[in-house]
């Protein structure tokens, strides 16, 4: 009896004992995937923050009005705060990353002290707009590191947990990818001279507010918005073709349309007042490409011209996955006006139209009553930084910092190796906007 009880307590307490080490185990595996998650959202918003601080420098380049650059310090300065943070959040107490630390601790000075005094009295020295030049040089080096390392923590599915594990092993070689990694990275920082760091698509409207644009008084019934989604939806059969209604409460009453067969799956948004399709998408495998950027924005065209439509310019476009994707403004008399704004995606395998957004459009467009420019388009050039090279002009209505709508000169200028669209008040010629356009994506892969 004796022995059958003792074998009961040992059974229980190596159950007992199993049981709390598979809680250690799974508690020990909770704070390892924590910490993981940690480090890599460190990593990505540290990469992504030096893509942005590159350039915010290069958009501060291209300034040529003391009252814009000053907010524009004050945001390089914000972004180098956010990429030290990142720097702290990453396991690099064993390995030496105090040079690039220095580094975005400099900007950060330099651009608030910048910041802070009034460059209407005291502009920019030429001393310091070569700082800037070669902090907007230094950065682009940064960065490219970065996306390297990026590259290869993503394509690789690498751990930061084994590079804090490898770090804190002294007696093995430090011998691990993203440590390699690091080390270029702030060998990259520490070869920039520590005396030129220490010197002395728009296109929306930023106010929100109910649709502007409805053609129609009268609200369709489910039933006319069935119809409506079948044509764009380019089906025979409507019995796939599933609609639903925006709940009471909604800023826009809205129909929502759902298609899906064995070859695509399509979605759009109707307004109940007029009928007009804010947002369509259909998704399907795409093919061999066929047809060209350009006859895609023809299709792109005709489409958004069918659907109502009119005097609208493309302002930009671009492709990816034979798709062709093209943003479109709204022309008055040849005055583009950028928050009436709608996007067009064509597929360029065989031009089926794969998708529209017609909600800036919606929202913005009106009657405008357009002044006439008070300045001349020579006379606002004169306004533009010297150093960009104007390659096209138009005369523009854009939103300002306070959303309202002003008229501007835009240029379409290069600065080095980036372009820009700079927007000089017609009225006052105040530098309203300076933006950076987006160039083409750098493959990082190592061969």
């Amino acid at each position: 009896m004796l022995r059958w009880i003792l074998i009961a307590v040992l059974s229980l307490g190596i159950a007992g004992t199993a049981f709390w080490g598979y809680q250690e185990h799974q508690e020990k595996n909770s704070i390892l995937v924590q910490a993981e998650n940690t480090y890599q959202r460190a990593f990505h918003e540290l990469a992504y923050h030096m893509d942005l601080l590159h350039d915010e420098i290069g958009t501060a380049l291209a300034m040529n009005s003391d009252q814009r650059l000053s907010p524009q310090m004050v945001e390089i300065w914000r972004l180098t705060s956010e990429a030290s943070t990142n720097v702290g959040q990453l396991p690099l107490g064993l390995l030496p990353f105090n040079k690039t630390e220095e580094f975005l601790s400099d900007i950060g000075d330099f651009t608030y002290r910048t910041a802070v005094r009034n460059l209407d009295d005291e502009p920019l020295s030429e001393e310091e707009t070569e700082t800037l030049e070669s902090l907007y040089e230094q950065s682009a080096e940064i960065e490219n590191e970065l996306r390297k390392v990026q590259h290869l923590v993503l394509e690789d599915n690498l751990r930061w947990m084994d590079v804090q594990l490898t770090l804190a092993n002294e007696d093995q070689q430090v011998d691990n990818t993203i440590i390699d990694g690091l080390k270029t990275v702030e060998k990259t920082v520490e070869g920039f001279s520590e005396t030129n760091v220490d010197s002395p698509i728009i296109g929306t409207s930023s106010k929100q507010h109910q649709y502007q644009y409805l053609k129609g008084k009268q609200e369709i019934t489910e039933k006319q918005a069935l119809t409506l989604s079948k044509d764009l939806f380019e089906v025979n059969d409507a019995s796939k073709i599933r609609i639903t209604e925006t709940g009471d409460g909604a800023d826009v009453p809205l129909y929502s349309a759902t298609y899906t067969d064995d070859n695509r799956h399509a979605y759009m948004d109707i307004t109940k007042q007029g009928g007009q399709p804010v947002s369509l998408l259909v998704e399907r495998p795409m093919k061999e490409k066929q047809i060209s950027l350009n006859e895609g924005m023809e299709k792109a065209k005709a489409y958004i011209e069918e659907l109502g439509y009119k005097d609208m310019v493309m302002f930009h476009s671009s492709e990816y996955d034979n798709t062709g994707a093209y943003s479109f403004l709204y022309s008055e008399n040849g005055v583009r006006v950028y928050s009436d704004a709608l996007e067009v995606k064509v597929a360029l395998d065989n031009g089926d139209i794969m998708g529209i957004t017609a909600q800036n459009y919606l929202m913005n467009h009106k009657e405008r009553n357009i002044p006439e420019p008070e300045i001349s388009v020579d006379e606002a050039k004169e306004m533009v930084n010297s150093n960009v090279d104007i390659q096209e002009e138009f005369l523009a209505v854009i939103d300002n910092d306070i959303g309202e709508e002003v008229l501007a000169h835009e240029f379409l200028g290069t600065y080095g190796d980036d372009t820009y669209r700079i927007f000089i008040n017609a009225k006052t010629g105040m530098e309203e906007k300076v933006d950076k356009l987006g160039g083409s994506e750098i493959n990082y892969a190592i061969n």
